[in-house]
């Protein structure tokens, strides 16, 4: 990864102390973590170890039990999913949630309605601002079709096409908000190897060519390690390490819990 150390960046996300347990399960313990503007944030762990639920924190879809989140200079830590999307975070899904009977360009066009501003009657109606606004929404929906090399699908419905595709579709749906966060969960569970490579080539150019802040969660262990600023690790709740790349995978306590010995070197 570029080194992206020194250069007066602000922190983009603050996580301090959260935890949330569901009936008698805990499922995040206390964790802290910040993430810098226009990092690439990896949060690993084994099978169970809380990471979706530390997401689904983080966009409004669960409030903790405890401890605070705050994006920029806004505390989200009580606020719903809407108005956190409003604040400029977006996030895709570890099962693809897509409308299916609904077009490439449809879906897209939906990732839009957090930045329109024309009221319901108006856009119903079609008239005036509402079909100005229409337009400016679709050239920049179009402009994302292009990044993602979908022109040839905009008309496709979304539950024709290929797993892959649909992945790439959801992302361009996240990226049509204008996200300042990017929330990936599990973007390339499932692909083959070509289709991780073109996710891969997306995701590095979201964040290098638009400067986006991006946390993701992945299997994928030389994914990560190949184009992460910083990852974080977590165990049955807990977080156990966090660094580059380099020192998390040397960490004992990594190794030993994704492999359960420290008899190994390194995280594969």
């Amino acid at each position: 990864m570029t080194d992206k150390a020194g250069s007066g960046r602000s922190v983009k996300l603050k996580i301090e102390g959260t935890a949330k347990s569901f009936g008698g399960v805990r499922a995040v313990t206390d964790v802290s973590t910040e993430i810098q503007e226009g990092d690439i944030f990896a949060i690993i762990g084994p099978n169970g170890a809380g990471k979706t639920t530390l997401l689904n924190m983080i966009s409004g879809f669960y409030h903790p039990d405890g401890g605070r989140l705050q994006f920029e200079d806004h505390d989200i830590t009580d606020t719903a999913p809407a108005e956190i999307a409003k604040l400029g975070v977006a996030r895709t899904f570890q099962n693809i949630a897509l409308f299916r009977g609904m077009t490439v360009l449809e879906n897209m066009m939906l990732g839009r309605h957090v930045l329109m501003k024309t009221g319901v009657l108006s856009a119903f109606l079609y008239w005036g601002p509402a079909q100005r606004e229409e337009v400016a929404h679709r050239e920049r929906v179009e402009e994302i079709i292009d990044f993602l090399n979908l022109n040839d699908l905009r008309k496709q419905l979304t539950g024709a096409l290929a797993y892959g595709l649909q992945k790439r579709v959801e992302l361009g749906r996240a990226l049509a908000a204008e996200p300042r966060l990017l929330l990936l969960d599990e973007p390339m569970a499932g692909m083959n190897q070509e289709e991780k490579e073109d996710m891969v080539r997306y995701v590095l150019d979201v964040n290098n060519e638009w400067g986006t802040t991006i946390a993701l969660i992945e299997h994928d262990m030389g994914v990560v390690m190949d184009i992460s600023d910083r990852v974080a690790v977590l165990d049955m709740g807990t977080k156990i390490s966090e660094g580059t790349p380099d020192e998390v995978r040397a960490d004992p306590k990594v190794i030993e819990a994704y492999l359960g010995s420290t008899d190994h070197k390194e995280v594969a």
